[in-house]
């Protein structure tokens, strides 16, 4: 099991878009982070939470030190960690196990080809994270290798996607519109009526 102090083998995915800025809900815009960028592995979540990174843009080719600054400092909001295993795998069968050492305690389960999982974890917050891939799935580390790390939290705490890569939707209609309202559920989308 490979064995890192925070996210070593993670990245960092950022978006800039007025859309994302001003989405209602920040589940909203970690689902079309993920949704559209199809992160693999660990990575964490980020939106410019006031739409200021073109202007940033224009003041970098000025003084690329103060648009850093001001972009670290006073836009850059971390909204989650995204969780994806790189595989593929028939819909339902399991592709890694994983042990989350939360603030509010400690989540196990088996993570399931086409789920996708979510666990509250504020934005100060981090939580202890083992994953154990199934044969053929990768988290980062190599097929089948383990992780153990801390991963951080945000407005969306940690979504675990089990959906693959590329993301695949069932293609009879009434299956996909049942796992789109699913997944939905899950991220808290929407507001239930």
């Amino acid at each position: 099991m490979k064995a890192s102090s925070r996210c070593v083998i993670s990245t960092s995915s950022s978006a800039a878009a007025g859309v994302l800025s001003h989405a209602p809900r920040r589940t909203q815009t970690a689902a079309m982070l993920i949704d559209a960028f199809q992160p693999e592995a660990i990575t964490r979540l980020a939106v410019d939470s006031i739409f200021m990174m073109p202007h940033l843009g224009v003041l970098s080719s000025v003084n690329a030190e103060a648009a850093t600054q001001v972009f670290e400092r006073d836009c850059l909001v971390y909204i989650g960690t995204c969780i994806a295993p790189i595989g593929k795998g028939k819909f339902g069968s399991p592709c890694l196990t994983y042990d989350l050492e939360l603030p509010s305690g400690k989540q196990s389960g088996v993570l399931n080809v086409g789920d996708l999982l979510r666990f509250p974890l504020g934005a100060e917050e981090e939580a202890a994270l083992v994953i154990k891939p199934e044969r053929g799935w990768d988290i980062g580390a190599g097929p089948g290798q383990g992780v153990q790390t801390s991963v951080p939290g945000g407005d969306a705490g940690i979504i675990i996607d089990g959906r693959g890569r590329p993301l695949v939707l069932p293609e009879d209609k009434d299956e996909r519109v049942r796992q789109i309202l699913t997944w939905n559920r899950v991220l808290g989308l929407y507001p239930t009526l």
